[in-house]
Order: structure tokens, then C-alpha cells, then sequence
């Protein structure tokens, strides 16, 4: 019987719609979780710090353990935990002592199932017999995205419907997606990248220069996307001088959408294109994004840099995990949960040098976002590097 793999790339899209379900609910309700639990705003901060660094240490673990488990047990296991750490967001909070150790654990229960997502659901596509993986990979990562804005624009609409003292219902309504799509990943057909005890050790992919470049390429990559769309709320409403609610919807929200088309589109045409060329291109745009942002004294101009940035950094993340699977075939699911820590770290250590950056410079976003350009200046002389070491690979 013919094995049906677009079952597969479905259960990896509604995996990555889990996925951001996971990163962009909670932030929503920052504000309802300091009124309605007196929780300062301080540890209202560590909810983010908490489900990243979650994610880096499911990281490690997919590194080390998930070739042994089996890729089907921990993609299930990604599911349920997602769907327990949200249902649980709405019942630990009111009968816990504390409530905000119930939403921390809640929050580290989902990241759990978050962080097997990320590291799993790339390997699992790219090991299908597809033609033209580099614009599957694409489109796979698209769906993050769309994810994003369908999470906070559904939400947004519900809490208008409904009041904000709903959110409860609403976490458990957002669980029935990694809810259905356990049984979408115990029944669809998965195979492994590398035959049992053929991929690479971690300690192998250390001794590999162009794993270090891959390295180096994810974590600008992640610098590159958070760095602009962490602070893209802040910096509209801040340094742009628009409204809080048009800082959100206008920021973040358009951001993700940019983002989403970039993937759509190489997606779509992907075949025809030179994926580390088009990389370039997006890093040299990304600059310039940067550069507008933080150089403008004009809004509507600083708002074009942060909207046009997000659709520069889309094939940033899912075209690294391409090269890098091409250049290291062998690198098994070891090479694909390193790159995802070496993401995860980007997109912590991005954020963070723009916010301390402004802060150091007079409070001001601009001056950080400045700061925040070494990130696509880096990505593009390690592309152009990169290039050079494939060519000359292929020589040879």
C-alpha cells in the first residue's frame, strides 16, 4: 500500500500552528495575569525567559535522546504536552497557591511540547520523498507564521465577542489543535533522515567547519527575525509615535504576515531559484530594513522598515535548514536540534542587545536597533562564505 506523506506535511503544518499557539497566546494575557493575580510585572517578564529557555533544553535533549525514543513516540509526546500545558493555563492558575507557579509550570509544559515541535517537524519533512525540498521546507515554516497572526487576530476578536474574562474557554478552544493532531501524527507515515546508528555524533558535527558556518547562519538568523519583531510593538508606539493598539496589530501582526509571504513565495517558486543567492538578497534587504528603521525620522518610513524586515528574515530560519541538510546530509536529528538551540540562542541574544543597547544610549530604540545590524551583516559574510565553501565542495 502506497504511503500517503502529504498526511505527514499536514500533521508538520498543524504541528508548527501548535507551535505558535504555544509562543503567542500567553503573551496576550500578560496585563489580565497582573490584575486578576497581582503577579509585579517583573515576573510577568520570566513567562518569555522561561518557555525559550525550555525550548533550548528540549533542544539538547532532541540532540542526545530522540533517535533512541523514536521520532512518532516524541512527535506524539510534542501534542499532548502542547494541549496539557494550555488546558492547564486556564485550570493550575485558580487552584494553586500561587498562581503564578501554575501558569510557569503550564508554560513549561507547553514550551516542552513547543521545543520537540521545532526540532522535529523539519527532519520529519525533509526525510519524505519530496521533489524540491528547499521549497517545501519553506512553505512548512510558512505556517508558524500564519499561525502567529491567526492567534492573535482570533484571540483579539473572541476577547471582543466575549470580554477578556473568557480567556479561560479560549486556552482550552486553542488545546482542540494539538488535541486532533495526535491522532494526525500516530497515523501518518514518518521516516527517519539516516538509517539507525548512520548519522552523525554531536561530537563528529564539532570536528565539521561548515557546521560551525551553519551555526553561526541560524543564529543570525534568529537575532535577525526577534531582535526587529520583539521590539516591533515598542518601537512603533515608542520611537514612531503611533498607538499602543495600532503599535500591536501594526507591528508584530504585519511583521508575521510579510514573513509568512516571503515562505509562501519561495515556496512556490523556490525550483527556480538559487537559494543561497535569494538568501543574500533577503540579508541585504533585512540590512537595509535595519538601517531605515533606526535612521528615519519619518514614521510612515521607520513602519516600512519593520513591515518589509519581516518578509526579508522569512527564508532566513528554513533556508539555513536546507543548506545545512545539503552540506551535511548525515547530520541526522543531532544537526537539526543544534541548529534550532543555535536559533533559540539567536533569538534570545537578539532582543537583548537592542533593549540593553537602548538603554545604555539614552533609552533609545533607535540607537539599539543600530546596534541590532551587526546580526544581517553577519548572515550575509557567512552566506558569502558559505557559498564559496559549497562551490568549491562541488569542484572537488
Amino acid at each position: 500500500m502506497q504511503k500517503n506523506y502529504r498526511r505527514t506535511l499536514i500533521a508538520c503544518y498543524m504541528g508548527f500552528i501548535t507551535q505558535a499557539i504555544s509562543a503567542n497566546f500567553a503573551p496576550l494575557l500578560f496585563l489580565t495575569f497582573h490584575k486578576n493575580y497581582n503577579i509585579p510585572l517583573g515576573k510577568i517578564a520570566l513567562i518569555s525567559t522561561v518557555f525559550f529557555l525550555t525550548q533550548l533544553v528540549v533542544d539538547l535533549f532532541c540532540a542526545h535522546f530522540v533517535d533512541r525514543i523514536g521520532y512518532r513516540k516524541c512527535i506524539v509526546a510534542s501534542e499532548i504536552s502542547s494541549a496539557a500545558g494550555l488546558i492547564g493555563l486556564a485550570v493550575l492558575p485558580g487552584i494553586l497557591p500561587d498562581p503564578f507557579t501554575g501558569i510557569l509550570l503550564c508554560v513549561v509544559i507547553y514550551a516542552i511540547g513547543s521545543g520537540l515541535i521545532e526540532v522535529l517537524c523539519s527532519p520529519i519533512v525533509e526525510a519524505c520523498p519530496f521533489d524540491n525540498k528547499e521549497s517545501v521546507m519553506s512553505l512548512l515554516h510558512s505556517f508558524y507564521c500564519w499561525g502567529s497572526v491567526g492567534v492573535i487576530l482570533l484571540s483579539t476578536l473572541f476577547f471582543a465577542a466575549f470580554g477578556i474574562g473568557s480567556w479561560k474557554v479560549l486556552a482550552c478552544l486553542w488545546a482542540l489543535v494539538p488535541i486532533y493532531n495526535i491522532f494526525n501524527f500516530a497515523t501518518c507515515p514518518i521516516e527517519h533522515l539516516v538509517e539507525d546508528g548512520e548519522g552523525m555524533s554531536i561530537g563528529k558535527l564539532f570536528t565539521v567547519p561548515v557546521f560551525w558556518l551553519a551555526i553561526l547562519l541560524m543564529a543570525c538568523s534568529g537575532a535577525s527575525e526577534l531582535a526587529m519583531s520583539q521590539w516591533a510593538s515598542a518601537f512603533v508606539e515608542s520611537a514612531l509615535g503611533l498607538s499602543k493598539t495600532l503599535g500591536d496589530l501594526v507591528g508584530p501582526c504585519l511583521f508575521a504576515v510579510t514573513m509568512g509571504i516571503s515562505r509562501v513565495i519561495f515556496g512556490k517558486y523556490g525550483e527556480k531559484l538559487d537559494l543561497v543567492k535569494y538568501m543574500i538578497g533577503s540579508g541585504l534587504l533585512c540590512l537595509f530594513c535595519y538601517i531605515l528603521a533606526s535612521m528615519t525620522s519619518s514614521p510612515a518610513a521607520g513602519l516600512t522598515g519593520c513591515i518589509f524586515c519581516g518578509f526579508s528574515v522569512g527564508i532566513m530560519w528554513p533556508g539555513t535548514l536546507s543548506i545545512s541538510s545539503k552540506a551535511l546530509p548525515t547530520g541526522g536529528t543531532a544537526l537539526f536540534a543544534l541548529l534550532a538551540m543555535a536559533g533559540d540562542l539567536g533569538g534570545a541574544a537578539g532582543p537583548g542587545l537592542v533593549g540593553i543597547s537602548a538603554q545604555i544610549l539614552g533609552n533609545d530604540l533607535r540607537s539599539g536597533m543600530r546596534i541590532g545590524c551587526i546580526f544581517p551583516l553577519l548572515l550575509i559574510v557567512g552566506l558569502f562564505v558559505m557559498k564559496q565553501t559549497l562551490n568549491h565542495r562541488n569542484e572537488h
